[in-house]
């Protein structure tokens, strides 16, 4: 958080989300020079980037009851990738049958070989 006394005339205030923009170090998070640049970049242009900053104004502020949660100005969701069951279904069957016959010629091969098979 960076409160800054001397503002101009500017009634908005940046949120910026870099929860994302690091690298993990052990049990450590540890932000890079790219990343602190970006966060840096961002807070002198006062740019508001999708999922990653807004300028919010105060009654926007006022309209969420003046709590300052940086999830409530910065949305950062990810629509989550849609699966075709059918698909999975049918590709899983098609690996059942493939082990089905891979079982049976490593079955005829421990029997050539006069070893027990293994499964």
């Amino acid at each position: 958080m960076i409160f800054k006394k001397c503002r101009k005339d500017d009634d908005k205030i940046l949120f910026i989300d870099a929860s994302k923009g690091f690298e993990k170090v052990g049990n450590q998070n540890r932000l890079t020079d790219e990343n602190l640049e970006k966060i840096f970049n961002t807070y002198k242009n006062r740019e508001e980037i999708e999922k990653y900053s807004h300028l919010a104004n105060l009654d926007e502020i006022k309209e969420n009851e003046y709590n300052l949660n940086i999830p409530r100005y910065v949305d950062t969701f990810e629509e989550e990738e849609i699966v075709d069951i059918d698909a999975v279904s049918k590709k899983l069957k098609e690996l059942y049958l493939n082990e089905a016959g891979l079982q049976s010629k490593i079955a005829e091969f421990c029997e050539e070989l006069k070893i027990d098979k293994p499964f």
